[in-house]
């Protein structure tokens, strides 16, 4: 009997066995992903190699760095540059015009993107749209170098502006070089700048929008500002929430090129940041260790702030950018 019953299981797991035929549909979609795997790879190396393999550097904000010597030569110090970046009077100078600046920027950029996005979509003319979104982008691939420029022959002592004002008789005005409307221009200049592309993703968000949602609510009467607030606003609040935080993240990076190239028009009191701080520090003054130090503080904040929004987006019942 117990013969018969091993004979019968045998049998039946060699009926059900999966022949080990060859299948082309399967190794056609193998050989796909490898082309796509070896198309990833000089992504995936610039990734590792200057963004990863870059960290082992700050090892030298421990170190009184000597590129002579080398990372691994160069003598430790401890805490030595990070206790003289606390006492310094100017570093923390610095990481107030930088909070100052990314304060402003969030509060007068932020929204503008998504209000610029709200009116391209409402548009019913795709031609019109398609050019407004057109020039709306132009200047975000112009250098600030270039935009810069264009400011100064707008606003500067010889610009438009005072070549107007001084045609006809009136008094001229300083915007360029004035420390105090220095923090109000370089918004200005963010939001000529990169409005038109910040709208890419809160369009792409308004467009899966479902266009019988706004039927239906303009059927129960709702008007247009009950319609954005109702259908609109929570349907592209992830988008929100997910670009807020990115934000947060990197709020302590206000700009270096463009602090840089306006730092000496109005002084370091009103154009120094943590960038353009070690920037002097590091690479003009040669204080490398202590350069290294401002900037891993910069990064442990902007660390710091993406985990304490993302979850506080938790809390709210947003995904945030992580779980």
């Amino acid at each position: 009997m117990a013969a018969v019953l091993r004979e019968r299981a045998g049998t039946e797991e060699v009926g059900t066995a999966r022949p080990r035929t060859s299948d082309p549909l399967r190794r056609r979609k193998r050989f796909q992903s490898r082309g796509l795997f070896l198309l990833m790879l000089p992504g995936l190396a610039y990734f590792l190699l200057f963004h990863y393999g870059a960290l082992v550097g700050n090892v030298i904000a421990a170190k009184e760095y000597v590129p002579f010597d080398g990372l691994w030569g160069s003598p430790w110090v401890g805490v030595d540059n990070f206790r003289r970046m606390f006492e310094d009077g100017a570093f923390w100078d610095a990481v107030l015009n930088t909070v100052w600046i990314a304060v402003l920027q969030l509060v007068f950029y932020f929204p503008v993107p998504l209000g610029l996005a709200l009116l391209l979509h409402s548009l019913t003319w795709s031609s019109v749209r398609r050019l407004v979104q057109s020039v709306a982008y132009l200047p975000h691939f112009i250098s600030w170098v270039i935009v810069v420029a264009l400011f100064q022959q707008l606003l500067g002592d010889t610009g438009l502006l005072n070549s107007s004002l001084d045609g006809m008789g009136l008094s001229t005005v300083d915007v360029i070089g004035n420390p105090d409307a220095f923090r109000p221009l370089v918004v200005a200049q963010v939001v000529w700048k990169d409005a038109g592309w910040g709208t890419i993703i809160f369009l792409a968000a308004l467009a899966q929008v479902d266009e019988q949602q706004y039927e239906a609510a303009a059927i129960d009467g709702a008007g247009p500002w009950r319609r954005f607030w109702h259908v609109t606003l929570p349907a592209i609040r992830p988008v929100i929430v997910l670009l807020l935080i990115m934000r947060l993240g990197d709020i302590l990076s206000v700009g270096f090129e463009q602090m840089l190239l306006q730092r000496d028009a109005v002084g370091p009191e009103a154009a120094e940041i943590i960038d353009t701080f070690v920037y002097y520090q590091g690479i003009v003054g040669g204080d490398y260790g202590f350069a290294a130090a401002a900037g891993l503080f910069k990064g442990v904040v902007g660390a710091l702030l993406v985990y304490a929004a993302n979850k506080v987006a938790h809390r709210l019942g947003e995904q945030g950018v992580y779980k």
